[in-house]
């Protein structure tokens, strides 16, 4: 059975469908298992433009290419100088000659529907100011094995309202996820952004300034930096806004059983703390290391002629966090 995903673009979490992202766990998830995804990418190569730093998202992907037979080739920003030296459409016109694939992590999400609209080959966003889909789904594949199962998970997201949290509003709308947002007034999501997952799913977004009710019966805190993308000069003016929102002890006492997430780089000691992050209910690192599966997931459906095996078809357990 063709993949639903075969030879599509991923710019946002709501260019899928709830049945897409069921199968792009499921299939990252037998791979993680130790089920053979194949080989679709064998004498291919993938672009990957890395306009931003990267640690978990370039090893990653590099991992998942090579793995599936493929040949990545990283470019960074002094050698592309995407809108400098070329503009984004060139670029994009010309590695569509070279290559069969971009993998992009932008500045702007504009710059990324510029370069998919130029290639022919498949797009997929590595992160944007936008959106940051790859991310939140290992982050949907760490609350399933966390939780046993995703719909109707009580997921609450403590920080700004930025890239990461856009992608798990659509997530969460098309997956049937319960999500409550908590920030400081004026850090909210766009009213675009909450209309569009509003659509997705038919329901609001929850969005609090009250810290407390929204943990009291959660089943996963979620937090991330206070500033990024851009953002860096106001760390100082958000660290003051954010402080009471910290993720500690205290913090999480509130939320009994919850399990903690952080989508990396953390700031220790400011965003979350120590004792928290390295604590016995972060599931923090199995979230970093389910990038792998769920890149190497994504790829097989978009490259692979077939759907790659269920987990449920599979022997044994499912890397579930104990």
């Amino acid at each position: 059975m063709a993949s639903s995903l075969q030879g599509r673009d991923l710019l946002s979490i709501a260019d899928l469908s709830a049945d897409e992202i069921t199968a792009i766990l499921d299939s990252a998830a037998a791979a993680k298992s130790g089920a053979d995804l194949g080989a679709p990418l064998q004498g291919g190569s993938i672009a990957m433009i890395f306009q931003r730093p990267s640690n978990r998202t370039r090893v990653s992907f590099e991992v998942a290419v090579h793995r599936l037979g493929g040949h990545p080739i990283p470019l960074f920003n002094p050698e592309v100088q995407l809108g400098e030296r070329e503009s984004a459409g060139d670029i994009s016109r010309i590695l569509d000659r070279y290559v069969d694939g971009i993998v992009a992590r932008l500045v702007s999400h504009r710059d990324l529907v510029t370069i998919a609209q130029a290639a022919r080959s498949p797009v997929i966003n590595a992160l944007t100011d936008s959106e940051h889909p790859c991310q939140v789904l290992a982050d949907c594949l760490t609350v399933r094995e966390a939780l046993g199962h995703l719909e109707g998970a009580r997921v609450t997201y403590i920080g700004d309202g930025n890239n990461v949290c856009t992608s798990w509003i659509y997530a969460a709308a098309l997956s049937g996820v319960d999500f409550r947002i908590v920030c400081p007034p004026g850090y909210e999501p766009a009213r675009g952004v909450l209309d569009r997952g509003e659509a997705l799913g038919g329901r609001e977004v929850s969005i609090s300034n009250d810290v407390e009710g929204a943990l009291r019966d959660t089943d996963i805190v979620y937090t991330d930096v206070w500033a990024s993308m851009g953002q860096e000069a106001e760390r100082e003016r958000r660290r003051e806004d954010f402080r009471a929102l910290q993720v500690n002890d205290a913090l999480l006492a509130k939320a009994p059983g919850a399990r903690v997430m952080h989508c990396l780089p953390a700031h220790r000691g400011e965003e979350i703390t120590d004792s928290v992050i390295d604590g016995p209910r972060s599931i923090v690192f199995d979230q970093a290391e389910n990038r792998l599966w769920v890149q190497m997931a994504l790829l097989a459906l978009i490259y692979g002629a077939d759907t790659p095996p269920r987990v449920d078809a599979l022997k044994g357990p499912v890397g579930a966090v104990a």
